[in-house]
């Protein structure tokens, strides 16, 4: 589905899975950018996901990333 003018997100295209709900509140402007990202990896995958599908695999690409975090984790322990 990917052409010349289809853009490389970071997120890749999510496997099937059974959402699971939460409930959280955030600004407008996030509810916006995050509307968005969900009609760009529709249009990236061809595949429709709503924002709460997205989140979670969005947040853990976020967790995985995070040096600092993964050092401070490792601290923990």
């Amino acid at each position: 589905m990917a052409d010349a003018n289809t853009p490389k997100l970071k997120l890749l295209k999510l496997p099937d899975t059974k959402p699971t709900k939460r409930t959280i509140t955030i600004a407008p402007e996030l509810d916006i950018e995050l509307k968005a990202y969900a009609q760009v990896y529709e249009k990236t995958y061809g595949d429709k996901q709503d924002v709460n599908t997205l989140i979670p695999s969005m947040l853990a690409g976020f967790l995985a990333s995070d040096a600092g975090f993964k050092k401070a984790k490792r601290e923990l322990a």
